[in-house]
């Protein structure tokens, strides 16, 4: 357990970076990662890149679905950027204009995976988007889960998964951290033997 203070102690550190296949959440206290329209401008006031560096520093690339890219490159210009290493995102229909910063892929998921766990060069790869995570969990891809809880309720939006997205997938806590008013819980996804 780590100190809820300081964000030291077992689970900090360099235990982050072991090219894990993370997927990465931001939640309200009522357990939506989006509000109303997919916004997800809320939680900037609480979590910047700084809030935990050795989540950025121990990730090395990111798969993200297409809706999460769109909303993402709506935020980046009204200046907060999108970055944390090498960028894909998987999606049935790659934009017109190509982004010269993002590897599209139209690969099966679990290539898609393997694509950008290569590029991650042993960092972690970081899973964005409520259906794309609820796909590579389903199909046992996950190995962690850092939800980081942000002191607001939205009341309605996006919720962790899509409604039906998931059957009973059993975690096992492995470490909280708080650094100002977040809270990141840390869960390990247990494998079936």
């Amino acid at each position: 357990m780590t100190d809820a203070n300081t964000g030291t102690g077992a689970g900090a550190g360099d235990e982050y970076g072991t090219g894990r296949v993370v997927v990465n959440r931001v939640m309200s206290l009522d357990g939506f990662i989006a509000g109303p329209g997919h916004a997800m401008d809320w939680f900037g006031t609480y979590l910047t890149a700084d809030t935990f560096p050795e989540v950025m520093t121990a990730t090395g690339a990111m798969l993200v679905g297409r809706g999460t890219y769109d909303v993402a490159q709506g935020m980046a210009t009204e200046g907060t950027p999108y970055d944390g290493g090498a960028q894909f995102v998987l999606t049935h229909r790659p934009p017109e204009q190509p982004d010269p910063h993002v590897t599209f892929l139209t690969c099966d998921i679990e290539e898609a995976v393997a694509i950008a766990r290569g590029a991650a060069g042993g960092r972690n790869l970081e899973i964005l988007g409520a259906d794309l995570a609820a796909q590579c969990l389903r199909r046992g891809l996950v190995d962690e889960i850092l939800v980081y809880v942000v002191p607001v309720l939205l009341g309605d939006g996006v919720r962790f998964s899509p409604p039906g997205g998931l059957g009973r997938i059993d975690l096992e806590p492995c470490g909280t951290t708080r650094s100002g008013a977040v809270t990141m819980l840390r869960f390990r996804v247990r494998k079936a033997a």
